[in-house]
């Protein structure tokens, strides 16, 4: 018999996935240039040159078995080293390989963290607007996804609804900035304010409440950001980071856990992780991409494209009559739109080869997002579309 369960996941497919795939047949039909596609996040840029000599120097002159054979259940140790390395030298703090487990990407890194704090049956809060697919990362891992609604002033967290929702079921709080959706970044402020409340909650159940912060778009910053470390905030934190957009390799899945030093029995936790991929298959990534991002670890691809399509679609946006907090990093921009229904907002769009997703699916219904990782060009060629569509469909905005 077949699991239920997975089953019902059939009829609730990624909104964005759906959308992707939309947008690649309306391509067949006219063109791919033709179609405004802003559904999926998938890296414009290419890898940095210096990630692509590595592989061929790699590949032309050392030993194949060591380049394609399984790599130690933790990750290859000299990459550990170089990850703890330039941790400590951007952050200062004081990681070493101990406190590093190479994992396939920051999903593979975010299903480790997880079932490293939680038993099932336990609570992980995270805060909307949030990236969709943490419902099946943490449901299917036993633990129970509670999500705060989101302060739609400013995409900060919204601290009263938190301290509400936080009881003592909760044994981990997920963060994700720079953000999915919104592009916002957590201030000082509001990292500040999270880990005091954390800290005295703790105290209060008696037990450690983690932070666990998945940090894709780490790199991906603009002008001005208040953009902290958040590591360096709260002891108990476990960071997941992904060279997928930094380095833009997303069909790579190369990432990794760094378990705070300072937390508790840090060098245990890792441990754990490789006893854990035992469970879930996310083990020994491949051992050739390991090496090579460990020789490029402190360059990124050419990331200002990023912000150079954020201001010309944020000010596009506000002309034609828009709400939208301004993004702060990511490749993403999260604005109101011009109707509570926020699906059909993005349904209508679709006539003018518009490829929007609702914010319903990030926990904001009445926002839809933008993923502007695609090129200049055809960001500025989508803005007379996008001013058709707003004129003709909600000529009284």
């Amino acid at each position: 018999m077949l699991v239920q369960k997975y089953i019902d996941m059939l009829s609730a497919k990624s909104v964005i996935r759906q959308l992707s795939e939309f947008a690649t047949a309306r391509g067949q039909e006219i063109g791919y240039e033709n179609v405004f596609d802003y559904s999926l996040g998938n890296p414009s840029v290419p890898a940095p040159q210096e990630f692509t000599d590595a592989m061929i120097r790699m590949l032309s002159e050392q030993n194949p078995m060591e380049l394609h054979g399984y790599s130690p259940s933790l990750g290859i140790t000299s990459v550990r080293e170089a990850v703890a390395a330039s941790l400590e030298k951007r952050f200062g703090i004081p990681y070493r390989r101990e406190h590093i487990f190479m994992a396939s990407g920051a999903a593979g890194a975010l299903a480790h963290a997880f079932r490293l704090v939680t038993e099932p049956g336990d609570e992980i809060l995270t805060f909307a607007p949030y990236f969709p697919e943490y419902g099946p990362y943490v449901n299917l891992s036993g633990a129970v996804l509670g999500v705060v609604p989101p302060d739609t002033d400013t995409f900060q967290i919204n601290f009263k609804a938190f301290e509400e929702m936080l009881t003592e079921k909760v044994k981990a709080v997920l963060v994700n900035t720079p953000n999915n959706p919104s592009g916002i970044v957590y201030s000082t402020e509001t990292i500040q304010k999270l880990t005091d409340i954390l800290r005295a909650k703790s105290k209060q159940y008696g037990h450690e409440i983690y932070l666990i912060s998945d940090e894709p778009y780490r790199e991906i910053l603009f002008a001005d950001a208040d953009a902290p470390c958040v590591s360096r905030f709260y002891e108990n934190s476990i960071m997941c980071y992904s060279f997928s957009k930094s380095l833009s390799l997303p069909g790579e899945r190369i990432g990794y856990v760094a378990v705070n030093p300072a937390c508790p029995d840090a060098e245990t936790m890792v441990n754990m992780c490789g006893q854990i991929s035992r469970g879930i298959g996310h083990n020994c990534p491949p051992s050739i991409i390991q090496l090579a991002v460990a020789q490029v670890l402190e360059q990124t691809a050419d990331l200002g494209v990023y912000e150079t399509n954020m201001n010309l679609i944020y000010e596009e946006l506000l002309k034609l009559g828009f709400t939208c907090v301004k993004p702060g990093g990511t490749f993403y921009i999260f604005p109101r739109a011009l109707e509570e229904d926020s699906v059909l907002f993005c349904q209508k769009a679709l006539k003018y080869d518009l490829i929007l997703v609702p914010g319903d699916t990030f926990g904001a219904p009445g926002y839809f997002r933008m993923a502007y990782c695609i090129d200049t060009e055809k960001v500025e060629r989508s803005l007379a579309v996008l001013r058709r569509f707003v004129e003709t469909e909600y000529p009284d905005r």
